[in-house]
């Protein structure tokens, strides 16, 4: 097991400081993919629409640092 970070990024970027204990790949993976799902019920979408880039990106180290793992992006126009 190892402590992934997942940061957020619409209009505004949130950075993981605490992270999440994950075994492998594939569970990072479900685990970004509940994160944009949780941040497309939770936010306005307006932006989204309007062709701004959302983003779910996982890294190895808290608040941005380190390696990247994984990146999601969603786009709609």
């Amino acid at each position: 097991m190892a402590l992934h970070y997942f940061h957020l990024s619409n209009d505004t970027v949130i950075l993981d400081a605490i992270g999440v204990e994950l075994s492998d790949l594939k569970s990072v993976r479900l685990e970004a993919v509940r994160a944009l799902r949780e941040l497309l019920s939770l936010r306005e979408n307006d932006g989204l629409w309007a062709g701004d880039p959302w983003k779910v990106w996982v890294t190895d180290e808290p608040s941005d640092g380190g390696q990247t793992i994984l990146t999601l992006q969603l786009t709609a126009g």
